[in-house]
């Protein structure tokens, strides 16, 4: 749980004659945030806004100390390497690394830490931009008491809908002096004089800070808790304390996001009907049945992500993907990944491969077809591709099609913490995961979570704490919060695969004693990006799939990531691209390309409709005589713990 602590208590701290003590002692105590309790948040925003003034004042009186104690500040704490010794990086390999997804863990505070001190000596060494901005906040300051500022949150800003934001001066000052001081530091991490990448690392340390001390995240500075406080007779400050003592006693690192109590899998999710047809120590096989008269003879595997449970693809009824595919005549199979324990650690890409092929097997032989179309999600993407090289390495065609939703099988376009990502801190990541046997669901919930902090932290922190309400009930946060453990094997296979584009890299990585070449893939693909998605960004998904040597038809989803999957038609102000040619950038694919309303969903059905055969009667049963059924469908997989 964060637990607000006086700052500057936790560390060490430097000999007192020490050049650099004073700074290194402030910027642990802001560090001290990361780590933190609820119950001071005012005195953190006071001490945190002392300690800045100090160092501005700082700054300003001797910039060339500045720079030296930041460089000796850097190299104090207790922070991975940037690099190793001798080992020098060319900018073509720093460029690469751009992991921006869950596999190196969580940023600690010594990677805090030293991004700020970098920041800081950056600014040491150009007092005219602290002085310049310095003079733009005092001017904003005295429009903010004239009552002449203009300031206001950006559009889409919901922490400060309540109208008291606006009416009422107090609060009104208040949000306004947050906006100007949120925005200087803005506009000092831009003129800090770094690169892209150093200066998109410090906008991110600067945003868990500035989204932590904002106005409305504070009981006595938020309106709609004030009220809420008045209405209720001091019942939502109660009921608030019950929610906090209860994500204590459960070891939530942050607020609880979902009702888990609303939701059952198998029976509000994960309900299409269906039954186990094959499983081995890797995986189940779900057979769904059929709800239409006649279905498509070549049936389809569904591939869920490594990292998560598949029902993403069959949330409740009427939001499934499932439901709506068994709806139009598609024979869906469901691959369920076990979630794995310590003892499985040395899992990797050749057993998820060789276990899969076994189930492709299950799957030809119950539907009696030469052929299978496949589907895949997010990472689901790297064994399902594992695979597809492997067969076509073997000049087994067996595959007819490929689905491939929001994912990327090289380094991506980086997005917030793929920023810290080194060589070192891959290592470091690797070395965690081989201890413990497995990568825990756990642990990379929290870096998504911390990559959206206002929307995933600080959004449930006012709704549970603050104003006493207990977490929505929504049936994707509830599958945000059932993740499954990654093998350490396998963990580190991934590692190596988005830092180093293995995957794109023709002759890179033997799966099952067959070098891989995606080129070789030459069977059409349908592929969805999500306009917004932060984690597999939309122009990393186009420059993916191009690497396939077949026939591709990109849409582009005008959501997220999950959203983009979830997206039944209907779904309101739904919208997707699509283009006839996809030429080499993403850019110039987006230039020309059409709005399309609705959900891609329609779209891609008329497309795996062409790919899927003709039509024949339905099966009278799930299975048949070698795979009989067995277990109903979610199966027991699904519910491990």
């Amino acid at each position: 749980m964060l637990v607000f602590e006086d700052f500057g208590t936790a560390s060490p701290k430097l000999p007192p004659s020490h050049p650099s003590s004073s700074i290194a002692d402030q910027v642990r105590g802001v560090v001290g945030l990361w780590d933190a309790t609820p119950s001071g948040l005012a005195g953190v925003a006071e001490r945190f806004l002392s300690l800045t003034g100090q160092m501005k004042e700082q700054v300003g009186l001797a910039p060339g100390l500045a720079v030296e104690q930041a460089a000796e500040l850097i190299r104090v704490l207790a922070s991975p390497p940037i690099q190793e010794p001798g080992t020098p990086r060319t900018k073509a390999e720093e460029e690469k690394i751009k992991l921006g997804s869950p596999f190196i863990g969580s940023i600690g505070a010594g990677d805090i830490a030293a991004t700020m001190a970098e920041l800081y000596g950056r600014l040491g060494s150009r007092p005219q931009v602290v002085m310049e901005e310095t003079g733009r906040y005092l001017a904003q300051w005295g429009r903010l008491l004239s009552g002449k500022s203009d300031l206001s949150p950006p559009k889409g800003d919901r922490r400060f809908d309540d109208p008291a934001w606006r009416e009422n001066p107090i609060y009104r000052l208040s949000l306004q002096a947050y906006l100007a001081w949120s925005t200087a530091i803005d506009r000092l991490v831009d003129k800090a004089g770094a690169d892209h990448r150093t200066t998109e690392r410090m906008r991110y340390v600067a945003s868990l800070f500035t989204e932590a001390l904002a106005p409305n995240n504070a009981l006595i500075c938020n309106p709609s808790a004030m009220k809420r406080l008045l209405e209720t007779g001091g019942g939502s400050l109660v009921e608030g304390m019950r929610n906090l003592i209860r994500d204590v006693a459960t070891k939530n690192a942050t607020p609880a996001q979902v009702d888990k109590s609303a939701f059952q899998v198998g029976e509000t999710l994960a309900a299409t009907p269906g039954a186990v047809v094959f499983r081995n120590e890797i995986l189940e096989l779900i057979q769904y049945a059929p709800t239409t008269a006649e279905v498509h003879a070549v049936p389809i595997m569904m591939v869920p992500p490594v990292v998560n449970k598949f029902y993403m693809m069959d949330m409740a009824p009427g939001r499934s993907l499932i439901e709506f595919m068994v709806g139009r005549g598609v024979q869906v199979y469901m691959i369920s990944w076990r979630n794995p324990k310590p003892e499985h650690g040395h899992w990797d890409l050749d057993t998820y491969v060789a276990a899969m092929m076994e189930a492709v097997d299950a799957i030809r032989d119950i539907a009696a077809s030469p052929e299978i179309n496949t589907f895949t999600i997010c990472t689901g993407a790297v064994p399902l591709v594992s695979l597809l090289g492997h067969l076509a390495a073997k000049r087994n065609p067996v595959v007819r099609s490929t689905t491939m939703v929001v994912s990327v099988v090289d380094s991506n376009e980086g997005r917030s913490l793929g920023l810290f990502a080194t060589p070192a801190t891959i290592r470091d990541a690797k070395r965690k995961s081989a201890e413990s046997g497995v990568l825990s669901g756990e642990e990379m919930a929290k870096v998504f979570t911390w990559m959206r902090a206002k929307d995933l932290v600080w959004n449930y922190w006012v709704n549970n704490y603050l104003l006493g309400k207990q977490p929505p009930a929504l049936d994707i946060l509830y599958w945000n919060n059932d993740p499954i453990r990654l093998t350490a094997a396998l963990h580190a296979q991934l590692l190596d695969i988005y830092s180093q584009d293995l995957l794109v890299k023709p002759g890179a990585m033997t799966i099952l004693g067959t070098p891989i070449d995606l080129a070789d893939i030459r069977h059409d693909t349908y592929v969805v990006g999500g306009i917004t998605d932060h984690i597999s960004v939309w122009k990393g998904v186009y420059n993916s799939a191009r690497k396939f040597g077949g026939t591709m038809d990109f849409v582009l989803h005008s959501s997220g990531h999950v959203q983009s999957v979830i997206n039944p038609p209907g779904t309101p102000k739904a919208k997707y691209w699509s283009n006839d040619h996809t030429p080499d950038s993403p850019e110039e694919w987006l230039a020309s390309a059409r709005i399309n309303s609705d959900s891609w969903w329609r779209h891609w059905v008329e497309w795996l409709g062409r790919r899927s055969g003709e039509r024949l009667p339905a099966p009278p049963m799930l299975g048949n005589d070698r795979y009989p059924a067995g277990a109903q469908a979610p199966g027991p997989y699904v519910r491990e713990p």
